[in-house]
């Protein structure tokens, strides 16, 4: 678990709601591009993400022209070997998957009819500024905007919470980010594990390196998952994730710029719920009984007497067994009471004990 400066578990405080290993995984259903252009379909996203109990939904604020620019070289086109983007212009695939600033407020406002926490990623200073208004409660670096100290400054200065994206960052990077945070007033960080690659592997997620970054930083520590299914962000549970970031479409097979790593509904109410007992099965170190125990303890075998028995009688393997329930003598006696005596009649069916040898 990582710990603040003055020794208390670290948290955030999102909305109403405390972010950090004490408390149940912030899940944040992330919609980009899934709306297809669409507000109505934008919208039904919202409305399917708030049937499956999770607390927040988030969008991406950029256009086009303040993520890229309009041109056609070979920089500005994804490589051809890329799984699911590969030769896509930038700037035409930004123009697809953008969710239009003038859909912010409908989406805002839906998701507050909820009770869901709205938030998104700014990609320049603008989007920042039109999230601000929108009254944005916590704030997200991509992965690859970590390194825009101009925009981590405009963010952190919001005083809001902060969440950092780690994919295709190095430690260094890290570091960087975490301390213009810091140098700007702002100590409310949590740092996502992340894997830039879309649909990203499993034997890729590195989930062993969430509690690194939580304890080398102290910051809350996450997992923004590009993968298929829910089953690495089940994982990341057990490695202190309190963020779990998942993509989130109506239906996979409607297509879009996401689609093929994002969760349905059903899916993403999996994850709500597993994650939810994955975190209470953590518990604490304890070694011994629990009280929901009560009745396996008294369900445990001990040595009872199987066959009606007369005082002087030896006491064999075919009058003296360990059976269930407890109550007589631990089973580990067995060898010590053998070729003993009884000392009294005994009915068939009474647990041993000593004053009975």
């Amino acid at each position: 678990m990582s710990f603040s400066q003055n020794g208390t578990p670290k948290s955030l405080q999102i909305g109403d709601l405390q972010v950090g290993e004490a408390h149940a995984p912030f899940v944040a259903a992330e919609m980009s591009g899934n709306h297809n252009g669409d507000l109505g379909r934008a919208l039904a996203i919202v409305d399917a993400i708030a049937e499956t109990g999770a607390p927040a939904i988030k969008l991406q604020t950029y256009t086009a022209d303040t993520i890229t620019i309009d041109a056609d070289g070979p920089a500005f086109r994804i490589t051809d070997s890329h799984g699911l983007w590969g030769g896509r212009n930038l700037y035409s695939l930004y123009q697809e998957a953008h969710t239009p600033w003038e859909w912010h407020e409908a989406i805002f406002a839906r998701a507050r009819e909820h009770g869901m926490i709205p938030f998104s990623s700014p990609f320049d200073d603008t989007a920042v500024d039109l999230l601000e208004d929108l009254g944005a409660e916590v704030y997200k670096i991509a992965s690859l905007e970590i390194g825009d100290i101009p925009l981590l400054r405009k963010v952190a200065r919001t005083g809001k919470p902060v969440i950092l994206s780690t994919g295709a960052a190095d430690a260094g990077d890290v570091d960087l980010a975490v301390k213009t945070l810091r140098a700007e007033g702002n100590d409310q960080i949590a740092v996502l594990g992340c894997t830039s690659s879309y649909p990203a592997t499993a034997e890729a997620s590195n989930l062993r390196t969430i509690p690194v970054l939580a304890d080398t930083w102290k910051v809350v520590g996450g997992l923004s998952d590009h993968t298929k299914g829910i089953g690495v962000s089940v994982a990341a549970v057990a490695f202190g994730a309190a963020i779990l970031e998942k993509h989130v479409t109506l239906r996979r097979a409607d297509g879009g710029v996401d689609s093929d790593f994002s969760l349905e509904p059903e899916e993403l109410k999996a994850l709500v719920d597993e994650s939810y007992a994955a975190w209470l099965a953590l518990g604490e170190v304890h070694v011994g009984p629990t009280k929901s125990e009560a009745e396996s303890q008294r369900l445990r075998r001990s040595l009872f007497v199987v066959k009606d028995v007369r005082a002087g009688e030896e006491i064999t393997a075919e009058n003296v067994r360990s059976i269930r329930p407890a109550g007589g003598l631990e089973p580990r006696f067995l060898d010590v009471v053998l070729g003993r005596t009884f000392a009294k009649d005994v009915e068939r069916g009474t647990p041993l004990s000593w004053d009975l040898v």
